[in-house]
């Protein structure tokens, strides 16, 4: 089991109640103020975790992504991708998203795993609007 260290906790419950930018951490006794970008950034953890990623994972896609497509954090837009599972190993690859490759992963019983920062970045965004 991955213990989350506790600004990611705190920051998966500003995730979840987006009613600010910021959030008060029991573990710190501070307030914590995030940026949009932040926030994008946290919320694309939350949901790789929550598909049973492994916390380094998660850190290491983020990582990835963040050197391919930084706009896709600050605008939500850009391309698309996927983790699909190498041949040779236990490892998860980073790709660009194609409904070819990714049909026939799961045609041969292989997992596929969206990455697809637009769609997290903009359900951030509603939730934003509406607090």
């Amino acid at each position: 089991m991955t213990i989350l260290p506790a600004l990611y906790v705190c920051a998966i419950a500003t995730i979840s109640l987006a009613s600010n930018l910021s959030t008060y951490c029991p573990s710190t006794g501070r307030s914590i103020y995030y940026s949009k970008t932040n926030l994008v950034e946290l919320a694309a953890m939350v949901y790789w975790l929550s598909v049973g990623l492994s916390f380094d994972i998660a850190c290491e896609t983020l990582k990835k992504l963040k050197e391919q497509e930084p706009e896709l954090f600050s605008s939500g837009t850009g391309r698309r991708f996927m983790l699909l599972p190498e041949a040779q190993d236990n490892s998860l690859s980073l790709i660009e998203f194609d409904r070819e490759k990714a049909i026939a992963s799961l045609d041969e019983g292989k997992p596929v795993i969206p990455v697809w920062l637009d769609v997290i970045y903009q359900q951030l965004v509603l939730k934003l609007e509406t607090s």
